[in-house]
């Protein structure tokens, strides 16, 4: 799908009682795993040359995936459609050990670009299931981080998709049982669902530290913040990013009188914003900013030109780049080796 650039003009400024202004969520937008993941494909390309093959999105969003194409990036969903000795990126939600196995037997050339905090969930796992742990994971089938994940321990893994469904959870021994989860879920849900585990199981065990990803709680946490004293919240992101539709859901719960999901500024109706005197705005963890800017200009053109910007934390985190790709062609450490661009330009 090609880039949608913003339509400048399309939207109506049409008067609303009171004074129209957006409040901006911060932080929004690129978290460090996905900062790191796109930037491994571009170094990949910048190294090897097009095409480089990419199992699944390297990142959920249709955009950066666009844009990755038209370098050179080939998206696949399974090894086996990637010539043999060619090279292959694996994106930033994970992979199992099956596919890592499979990529070996073609004789692939794998990067590895999985967050460091799926890493950090995958090795729990790992260790849980070593010590004979029966490991309920709280995430949605069919995401990849959840296959990634089942797939280190699959004997050991029993999926919990939400709350209703902890009932009908059964283990073989309630005294050893550890629950774990998809790093881009709702905070609020994911600890229902942990509360009615516990009920059920006395015995349940906490993983070492907190799976869901500081870059989720982050975003959750500001348009909570936001939601309260909007009539509109729009969050930018594609529909199969996870954590961009639990924005959606969670500004709805925060006093949000309605909230939409998009991936392009075009998107926006003009009866989303009848009556409507303040808009929030904010963007998934896998949204460059300038699909935000773009949304900025066209609420502007409708007169919503007053931004103010709500910031809950700040975020500096950085993350290096998959060892192969540290150094850039001349054999010299990269400067972008500690995972990447500026974070002026993402905000």
């Amino acid at each position: 799908m090609p880039r949608v650039p913003g339509v400048r003009g399309r939207l109506k400024d049409i008067p609303v009682p009171g004074q129209k202004r957006v409040l901006l969520a911060a932080p929004r937008g690129y978290c460090a795993g996905v900062d790191r993941a796109v930037i491994a494909v571009e170094k990949a390309l910048e190294h090897y040359g097009a095409p480089v093959y990419v199992r699944k999105q390297i990142v959920h969003n249709i955009h950066v995936v666009t844009q990755l194409e038209q370098q050179g990036a080939i998206f696949v969903d399974e090894v086996d459609e990637v010539p043999e000795g060619a090279h292959i990126v694996f994106s930033a939600h994970g992979v199992s050990p099956a596919v890592v196995n499979a990529a070996s037997d073609r004789g692939l050339h794998a990067i590895d670009a999985t967050c460091p905090l799926v890493t950090k969930v995958h090795r729990e796992a790992v260790r849980f299931a070593r010590d004979d742990y029966e490991i309920l994971l709280i995430g949605h089938e069919g995401h990849e981080e959840v296959e990634g994940t089942a797939g280190e321990a699959p004997d050991h893994v029993t999926l919990v998709n939400s709350p209703d469904d902890v009932e009908n959870i059964e283990v073989r021994d309630p005294d050893k049982v550890v629950w774990l989860s998809q790093t881009t879920l709702s905070v609020d849900e994911t600890m229902e669902t942990v509360r009615r585990l516990r009920e059920k199981f006395p015995k349940l065990q906490d993983p070492p530290s907190d799976d869901i990803c500081y870059a989720t709680q982050n975003r959750q946490v500001a348009i909570k913040k936001v939601a309260q004293d909007a009539d509109l919240v729009i969050v930018v992101g594609s529909a199969n990013s996870s954590n961009s539709v639990r924005l959606v859901e969670v500004a709805l719960e925060y006093g949000a009188k309605a909230a939409y999901r998009v991936d392009y500024a075009s998107e926006v109706q003009q009866e989303w914003l009848d009556g409507v005197q303040t808009v929030g705005v904010t963007s998934g963890a896998s949204v460059p900013e300038e699909l935000v800017r773009e949304l900025l200009d066209a609420l502007a053109d409708a007169g919503y030109a007053d931004v103010a910007e709500v910031k809950t934390a700040e975020e500096d985190l950085m993350f290096s780049l998959p060892k192969e790709l540290r150094r850039d062609l001349a054999g010299n450490r990269d400067a972008r080796a500690l995972g990447g661009r500026s974070r002026a330009a993402q905000g």
